[in-house]
């Protein structure tokens, strides 16, 4: 009964929906995937991702070693004019020329290159938290935003159809006042409910505008037009709704969340800080080597002895070793802080973990409370409905006054606007509930 009474809600509404033209069909399932390809969140967030990735390599780590080039090029003048203990006398221009190879290779550093290494795996994984959040929140906003919108389109459905049986009333008693002797206060009240509900519909109507626009700014799929195109929504807000176990739910809480999961990567990095910070109070181990050909131009500028030419090539090798001894304890310091915050990271976990089972159990408290208002708001509606056709009939057979009329009629209206409500209320809880343990995404990502 409660589905043929929506679908000829739905088909009256959309018959007398005149004024806009749909452009295309949308579901929400297409509405999501476009977002995940257009948003700008979650172009940001892979552009971040793809930093975290090339980031997360030996080389960055310190594994290989660091090679050099540096080449010199020195001119020089010098006056031995007054200089009798010189065995170059006159002025003397050198000039040479002094390329350097040089290479510097880490051999030991408290482990500080396999720490830094997990480190930068560790912000990797991070990074694919972040990105996954993103994703979830733009799956749950779009969701959001066409069901909204939706509800703002049902809305206008039965707005437009009261409108028409307005209209269609006040044309008969129109029709009636030309061939019969009836009172035109009839008529007078008809017109301005038809009015009235004309008012309704064009509010409600920029309504759904405004929905559509909201839901296109998220898919990121449209240019801002004066005239907005508005598809067809495919998706309607009753579904069928899985069962939902409240211990099932808390229990996956902790391993499905993505932001418990980001929250206990962060606790990893920061116990990998405090042991890269140990690596310090290690001594470091260090090999260098250096090639270095060099040659050089002497010639007197006065003319006194012929120009002369050097060539030198310099190998040089060493290993060293380092080891702080004493810097005020500064090493020390520095694995203690560390500490402090690792400890700091792991009560903002147990915060945030209590805080998160205390919002889920507060939205399936409010997913049970909306599931029940939608069952009794879909039993007024049968009861609204049955009533006011019944208040047709009797105000067509003369019994009911057009006054008595409005009264039913407004209370099967406000009946129909509560119900989608309370639809979209659960749909929203419902979403939620989904985003918190962790699922909402996998229905798109894998996709």
């Amino acid at each position: 009964m409660r589905i043929s009474i929506l679908f000829l809600f739905l088909f009256n509404g959309l018959f007398c929906f005149t004024q806009l033209e749909f452009s295309d069909s949308l579901s929400a399932k297409e509405a999501v995937l476009i977002a995940l390809k257009n948003n700008y969140d979650i172009q940001v967030s892979n552009a971040q991702l793809d930093i975290s990735e090339k980031n997360n390599s030996w080389s960055e780590a310190g594994l290989f070693p660091t090679v050099a080039l540096n080449v010199g090029y020195n001119n020089t003048i010098q006056d031995n004019s007054n200089n009798p203990f010189t065995f170059t006398p006159g002025v003397i221009l050198s000039r040479s020329l002094s390329p350097n190879l040089s290479l510097n290779l880490n051999l030991f550093s408290g482990f500080a290159v396999k720490i830094s290494k997990e480190r930068l795996e560790k912000l990797e994984e991070q990074s694919k938290g972040n990105a996954l959040l993103v994703v979830e929140s733009t799956i749950l906003d779009v969701l959001k935003a066409y069901y909204s919108a939706r509800v703002q389109y049902d809305r206008l459905m039965i707005l437009n159809e009261l409108k028409t049986d307005a209209n269609n009333r006040y044309q008969f008693y129109v029709s009636k006042n030309k061939y019969a002797n009836s009172s035109s206060l009839e008529e007078l009240q008809f017109k301005n409910q038809y009015f009235s509900d004309s008012t309704n519909a064009l509010v409600q109507e920029y309504s759904l505008k405004n929905a559509i626009r909201n839901l296109f700014l998220l898919m990121n799929n449209n240019e801002i037009e004066e005239d907005i195109k508005i598809p067809f929504l495919i998706d309607g807000l009753e579904f069928d709704f899985p069962l939902m176990d409240f211990n099932e739910v808390m229990n996956s809480l902790k391993g499905n969340n993505q932001q418990l999961k980001n929250q206990l990567i962060g606790i990893e990095i920061q116990q990998l800080n405090t042991s890269f910070q140990k690596s310090f109070l290690y001594p470091t181990l260090s090999l260098q080597g250096s090639f270095t050909p060099s040659k050089s131009w002497f010639e007197d500028l006065n003319g006194t002895f012929d120009p002369v030419q050097t060539e030198i090539i310099n190998y040089n090798g060493m290993v060293n070793l380092r080891y702080t001894i004493f810097n005020n304890w500064k090493n020390k310091r520095a694995v203690e802080v560390s500490k402090v915050q690792e400890s700091i990271s792991q009560m903002n976990y147990n915060k945030m973990e209590k805080t998160m089972r205390s919002s889920m159990a507060t939205l399936i408290d409010s997913y049970k409370g909306n599931s029940n208002l939608v069952e009794l708001s879909t039993a007024n509606i049968e009861f609204a409905t049955k009533t006011f056709e019944l208040a047709k009939k009797r105000l067509e057979l003369g019994t009911l006054n057009s006054i008595d009329l409005l009264v039913f009629e407004n209370s099967y209206q406000n009946q129909l606007l509560q119900h989608y409500e309370f639809l979209f209320n659960k749909i929203s809880t419902f979403l939620e509930i989904y985003k918190l343990s962790g699922k909402l995404a996998l229905d798109y990502v894998n996709d």
